[in-house]
C-alpha cells in the first residue's frame, strides 16, 4: 500500500534522492559577501590620510599610479613605502628613471598639514623633475570618492 515514498524499497535499493539542499551554499556565499563588503574600503589606502575637499571630477586611469603621501606629522610615503625627509631627492631621481615620462604622479597630503611642507615636497619633485603631478582630494561633501587635479603640462 506504499505510494512510491522515497523511504520506499524496491527490490533492496533506495531511490535516489532528486533533491539539492542550497541553504549552507546560500550562507556560505552570504558570509563572503560580507567579509568583501567589509575589507573592500580598507584595501583603498594604505597610509591614512584626510585629504581636503575639492570640486574637481576624477582623471581618468588605466594603470595603477604612482602615489607620494604626506600624513599628518609629515611622513613622507612612496606606495606606502615610508621615505626620510633627506633621502627624497635621491628616491625622486630614482623614481622619474622608472616612471614612462606621459605617467603621472599622485601626491596625496593631509589636510591638516601646512602649506609649507606641502610645496617643499613639491619643490624636490620639481627638482627632481617630475612635473606631471596630480593633487588628489575628496570630492565636496566629504563621500570619501577621491578625484585628482593635475598640475603638470598635458
Amino acid at each position: 500500500m506504499s505510494m512510491g515514498l522515497p523511504s520506499s524499497r524496491r527490490g533492496g535499493r533506495r531511490a535516489p534522492m532528486a533533491e539539492i539542499n542550497v541553504t549552507p551554499l546560500v550562507d556560505v556565499m552570504l558570509v563572503l559577501l560580507i567579509i568583501f563588503m567589509v575589507t573592500a574600503p580598507l584595501l583603498v589606502t594604505g597610509v591614512p590620510i584626510k585629504l581636503p575637499e575639492s570640486r574637481a571630477k576624477a582623471l581618468d586611469q588605466d594603470q595603477k599610479p604612482t602615489i607620494l603621501s604626506i600624513d599628518g606629522e609629515g611622513a613622507l610615503f612612496v606606495n606606502d613605502e615610508p621615505v626620510p625627509m633627506d633621502q627624497l631627492p635621491e628616491r625622486l631621481v630614482d623614481l622619474r628613471n622608472r616612471l614612462d615620462p606621459s605617467e603621472q604622479l599622485f601626491l596625496r597630503a593631509d589636510a591638516s598639514l601646512d602649506y609649507g611642507s606641502v610645496m617643499q615636497v613639491m619643490g624636490e619633485l620639481n627638482r627632481a623633475g617630475l612635473d606631471r603631478v596630480a593633487l588628489v582630494t575628496t570630492g565636496m561633501g566629504g563621500t570619501g570618492s577621491s578625484t585628482a587635479r593635475s598640475s603638470g603640462e598635458e
